[in-house]
């Protein structure tokens, strides 16, 4: 089988130290994590900015920040920039691609509910309508094309792998955009095993594609993920804990499980360099 690209969510933007105290929110502490999780395996950072109190951020200066940093530290690293909000215009979630011009910003396929429930307490600690209708999708990706970004295709459910077919009629995807199929979020589809082979056999043949489980049941998924061929993302957006139940103190230490694992099924870890050619994503700045 191919080498395995690993993808660190460094940050995200629903959960703050008081859940785990590791998480990053300066420009400088994004970028530690960033070297962190390269020299555990990872090939690509996805980030969402933070101000240093920790609330979510878009201000452009904050991501121009973040993208120096990063490339400060891991010069051939792929940089991957958040561009979804719940109650925030398409204007504003798209500001700061055409300044930073990331190598792959997040491109949402659809509207759903998204929310964070507790079965233990029977509430929502979060939830919302994540609007990505039609037209605003066709903005979004306009503009990465426009900024040389590649479109990162996050899939939350089913019907959002065939809105890609469209957009890909219009002439709108680039070949090289990605797949991810997201699983775990309260409003999109479960995290299960026979949940994602289904998902894998809606992608295009021969497209990349990585599992993203928002939950401890990533490690499970993503273990089938490696064994059919595909990559996987791990990192304190997704999932605090290692294997064996305990908190992660790092990316890198999550970086590191996930390389252990694709290493026991027999797959070998693509480098940032080797990962650009098999995405075809050249360094352009």
């Amino acid at each position: 089988m191919k080498k395995i690209i690993l993808s660190a969510a460094l940050t995200g933007a629903a959960t703050n130290r008081s859940h785990c105290p590791y998480i990053p929110y300066t420009p400088k502490e994004i970028g530690e994590e960033a070297l962190r999780a390269q020299d555990a395996g990872a090939s690509i950072v996805h980030i969402h900015a933070r101000e240093d109190d920790g609330t979510p951020s878009w201000r452009t200066e904050v991501f121009q920040s973040i993208y120096e940093e990063v490339r400060s530290r891991c010069p051939q690293i792929i940089i991957n920039f958040s561009t979804g909000a719940l109650g925030l215009s398409k204007e504003d979630r798209m500001r700061h691609i055409p300044v930073t011009r990331p190598d792959v910003a997040a491109f949402n396929m659809g509207s759903m509910n998204y929310a964070i429930y507790s079965k233990k307490h029977k509430k929502f600690y979060m939830e919302g309508v994540f609007e990505n209708s039609f037209g605003t999708m066709q903005y979004v990706v306009n503009i990465m094309n426009e900024s040389g970004t590649v479109p990162e295709m996050e899939c939350f459910d089913t019907g959002h792998i065939y809105n890609a077919k469209i957009l890909r009629d219009m002439g709108l995807i680039p070949d090289n955009a990605t797949y991810s199929l997201v699983m775990g979020v309260t409003g999109g589809i479960p995290a299960t095993p026979e949940n994602l082979l289904h998902q894998i056999k809606q992608v295009p043949q021969g497209a990349f594609w990585q599992s993203i489980v928002v939950s401890r049941k990533q490690w499970q998924i993503n273990a089938i993920s490696a064994a059919v061929g595909g990559n996987f993302r791990v990192g304190l957006e997704d999932n605090f804990y290692l294997p064996n139940g305990e908190m992660a103190k790092s990316n890198g230490a999550l970086v590191e499980a996930g390389a252990q694992l694709a290493r026991l099924i027999g797959r070998e870890i693509a480098t940032p360099t080797e990962t650009r050619d098999m995405m075809h994503i050249p360094f352009t700045h």
